[in-house]
């Protein structure tokens, strides 16, 4: 009888942690550039994951099971992307997110024709209305729309373009075009171009001043916009600047401190400056993300705003659809979505498909020295405040 007991007890205890064992995590793909040339905002990505990770499993998880984002280095290599995205989808994904450079985006899109979902980090991606991939944050073309109406406002006329010979310079120069078109009064009185490896742009700065130009707008990302800044200041430009809002990074702004002009601009997120937003939902949603950062000791910054609305809009999907959830599922319930409120403003993917805000959404920012911080000096959509 006492061996019998004593069974029965050591098979009663083996169960106890059974039954009270939490839900394994459910997994998330994620493809970032955690290294390479995209490092910069890649760390800014995955910092703010794992804050909105630990937000959600702290609160419950979803439908009271944790989630975890798992996070793989697709190193600023198209390629490598391809790789892990096919490694991913033999892991029967159902959703992606990433990359963080549009290249590494593009190359992937193709593989997911009939899904799973990517979500893409970069705003220069532009996919085909109805496909499985979708853009983060407004686009490189609403970027420049805002950008547009902010010069015509101030009226700044006359402006210069210096961009990258790479995809990145080739799609800002086809948006800037498009963008200006409506704004009739500008004229670009200077075009010039430079390869991201050049150590001296100092022949382009110096055709720029000559041109007579109100204003400048450099369009490249990561470490060539030193290079850019740096020949600018050497030159003796004075003029107001606008670079990509990819560089909107602290430590970028650290690091340029002996090179930032004077009037340094981007066509940035509301989310990095919320107190000029008028009150209301989306001046809440723009803060709750500031204040998520800051209870984990970061600084937002570009980076962490590209993949916080997209996270959530995947995360809030799952939460509506189950866990069992197909890619069509989540194409459909992403495609469908209207009047979502996040960090970006309010998203409407019926009125701009694949990607849910527009110029709208822009709000032009100028790095403050003084404060060590970003100012927003326009409405959301380019007005000037």
């Amino acid at each position: 009888m006492k061996r019998l007991v004593s069974v029965l007890l050591t098979l009663l205890l083996a169960t106890v942690p059974l039954a009270g064992r939490a839900a394994d995590p459910f997994e998330i793909h994620v493809i970032i550039a955690v290294t390479g040339g995209g490092a910069f905002l890649a760390k800014d990505q995955q910092e703010v994951l794992s804050v909105l990770e630990t937000q959600v499993n702290k609160s419950g998880g979803i439908r009271g099971r944790p989630i975890k984002f798992v996070i793989a280095d697709d190193q600023s290599n198209p390629a490598v992307a391809v790789q892990l995205m096919n490694q991913a989808i033999a892991k029967n994904a159902q959703v992606v997110l990433g990359s963080t450079l549009v290249a590494a985006c593009s190359a992937m899109v193709p593989l997911v024709k009939d899904g799973p979902l990517l979500y893409c980090l970069s705003p220069g991606l532009h996919p085909d209305e109805g496909s499985y991939a979708f853009s983060s944050e407004p686009s490189t073309n609403a970027a420049f729309v805002g950008t547009a109406l902010y010069f015509a406002r101030k009226g700044w006329h006359k402006v210069a373009l210096i961009t990258s010979s790479d995809a990145t310079g080739q799609d800002a120069t086809r948006g800037i075009d498009e963008a200006f078109k409506a704004q009739p009064t500008l004229q670009i009185v200077d075009r010039e171009t430079f390869n991201v490896s050049d150590i001296t742009v100092a022949a382009q700065m110096t055709r720029i001043k000559a041109a007579g130009a109100d204003a400048v707008i450099a369009w490249t990302t990561g470490p060539p916009i030193a290079t850019v800044l740096r020949s600018f200041t050497d030159v003796g430009l004075s003029l107001p600047i606008v670079v990509g809002n990819g560089n909107m990074t602290f430590a970028q702004m650290k690091a340029y401190a002996g090179i930032l002009p004077k009037e340094l601009l981007f066509p940035g997120f509301a989310a990095l400056a919320p107190d000029q937003l008028p009150n209301g939902v989306f001046k809440r949603r723009a803060t709750e993300f500031k204040a998520a950062l800051q209870s984990a000791g970061a600084k937002a910054e570009s980076g962490h705003v590209s993949a916080w609305d997209p996270a959530n809009i995947v995360l809030d999907a799952y939460r509506k659809l189950g866990f069992d959830a197909t890619a069509a599922q989540l194409r459909s319930y992403v495609a469908g979505l209207r009047g979502w409120v996040g960090a970006d403003g309010t998203y409407d993917f019926k009125t701009v498909p694949q990607r849910g805000v527009d110029a709208g959404s822009i709000m032009m920012i100028r790095w403050d020295p003084t404060r060590e911080n970003w100012l927003g000096v326009s409405k959301p959509g380019g007005e000037p405040l």
